[in-house]
């Protein structure tokens, strides 16, 4: 990356920081292009590539002859995390709920906007086919390789420690490639906890997470999450202190589903925490490329010092999700997971960790994801105003700073698995919030996948859920009036 490319990268954060603290409040002008260049020091050119970029992500409007405004946004989610909110660890029983909501998402002709995948048409398809045609060429000894046993590609390896030299040094020996990230995760729960543990997690959190949980006889404890800075340390410390969790499973670099980022300071800490009280933790860092900041944020992997963390991701948000490639960075646990590894799947296809690394390895990897932020970033804003346009006033919405997805917060009244089967028969599919935690909390809030293209058939949709909450609310408004008890008055 050039040294222009870094200052109006770095411009675009500041300015984008300064608007999500509210210096810079919806409809207000920001300063104006030639006053931000003799503030900065900066080109003339640079600022402008910077609030374009702004323009790009969805949070600045250019107005001709006027300048740029901060574009006005859904009420953002208001969340404090507290240690008194937590519940007692409780074994997970979503997996039937998840299964009726995902076979009503099959109807035919629904539109999608539940699953968390990125669009077919952003993805490097035409790429790929050539880097799997060359790599087919060069190496056709991968299309026989029985690897029950080899699990890694050595060249597969390199480009995952090469990707994480922005932050740190893996050791290769504790990489080990997974049938996706999703089995990564799988591996190191079962590494570090065994059935009847309870491991924390944040609330909301990701449903696969908590299916994972659940099929392997586990109990959750829900640790309150801020929807800006993630997961609440001083919450997880205490549990650890009154040794009430085994092991810890997060999100914490664009948590799914709120898509909020841990500051660097709270890793660091949290890091810590883990050492002292002995705590291992299975991190999801799936989502590290897909967060907006240009700088891409640390992994808690990076403050790792002891071993504790189990650092798991793949490449299948960015590149394909059918690839079904990953990795886990197993720390102390190697030996561990390596023989689960073993003995549930055996080794990972090495044609595909051949190609995957060929593609990684090059320029286009890094175009891709640049690609990617620019166009889901925008996606993201359009549907958030959507949201704010077609919603009652009282509901709120997130704020991502990662991902795919928005988190609506709607009324208490609302019922989102009754909004969902009512949406469902207008053929239109989302994610109730009651999968999003291990107690059933969350039933007032709904996940929203944004990566598709803008259209005027999403905007529909988000209009038609915006009045069923309408109706929602206003049957429920009707059923108290009927409910309340009735005054009669005596006439003499």
């Amino acid at each position: 990356m050039s040294a222009q490319t870094n200052l109006y990268e770095h411009l675009a954060d500041e300015l984008a920081a300064l608007i999500a603290s509210r210096v810079f409040a919806p409809g207000d002008r920001l300063p104006s292009i030639r006053h931000l260049a003799q503030q900065k020091r900066l080109s003339i050119s640079t600022v402008m590539q910077a609030l374009r970029l702004l323009e790009d992500r969805g949070l600045v409007n250019a107005k001709p002859q006027a300048g740029y405004y901060v574009r006005p946004r859904a009420r953002g989610l208001v969340s404090l995390a507290d240690a008194q909110d937590m519940k007692e660890p409780t074994y997970v029983g979503i997996n039937n709920l998840l299964m009726e909501v995902l076979r009503a998402m099959k109807t035919p002709g629904a539109l999608q906007l539940g699953l968390s995948w990125p669009p077919d048409e952003l993805l490097p398809v035409k790429r790929m086919q050539q880097v799997m045609s060359a790599v087919a060429r060069r190496s056709p000894e991968l299309l026989t390789r029985e690897g029950c046993f080899d699990t890694n590609e050595p060249n597969f390896v390199r480009q995952v420690i090469r990707r994480a030299v922005d932050w740190g040094r893996i050791n290769p020996q504790e990489i080990i490639a997974t049938n996706s990230c999703t089995e990564a995760l799988s591996l190191g729960l079962r590494a570090v906890a065994k059935p009847g543990d309870t491991v924390a997690i944040e609330s909301p959190t990701y449903f696969v997470l908590l299916q994972l949980i659940e099929s392997l006889g586990m109990k959750a404890l829900e640790i309150p999450t801020d929807p800006k800075t993630g997961i609440s340390v001083d919450a997880l410390e205490l549990a650890m202190r009154e040794g009430l969790v085994q092991a810890c499973l997060l999100v914490p670099n664009a948590n799914n589903p709120l898509g909020c980022i841990m500051p660097e300071a709270n890793k660091k800490r949290l890091a810590g925490l883990l050492t002292q009280y002995d705590v291992p933790l299975v991190e999801d860092d799936v989502y590290r490329d897909m967060c907006f900041p240009s700088d891409r944020p640390w992994p808690v992997k990076a403050y790792d010092r002891s071993g504790h963390v189990l650092l798991c991701s793949s490449f299948s948000k960015v590149v394909s999700p059918s690839a079904r490639v990953g990795y886990i960075v197993a720390g102390r646990y190697t030996e561990q997971v390596a023989y689960l590894k073993n003995v549930s799947s055996g080794g990972t296809n090495h044609f595909t960790q051949a190609v995957l690394a060929d593609f990684i390895g090059s320029s286009s990897y890094d175009s891709q994801v640049r690609k990617m932020r620019r166009a889901v970033t925008q996606r993201v804003a359009r549907m958030s105003d959507a949201v704010s346009a077609f919603f009652p006033d009282e509901c709120s919405v997130s704020s991502p700073q990662g991902g795919f997805v928005l988190w609506v917060q709607m009324p208490d009244e609302v019922d989102a698995l009754a909004l969902h089967r009512q949406a469902i028969e207008k053929g239109i599919a989302f994610m109730p919030g009651q999968l999003f935690s291990a107690s059933g909390k969350f039933g007032n809030c709904i996940r929203l996948n944004c990566g598709n293209a803008w259209s005027t058939e999403i905007e529909r949709a988000v209009r038609t859920i915006g009045e069923l909450v309408h109706q929602q609310l206003d049957q429920g408004i009707l059923r108290a009036a009927r409910e309340r008890p009735r005054v009669i008055e005596f006439t003499r």
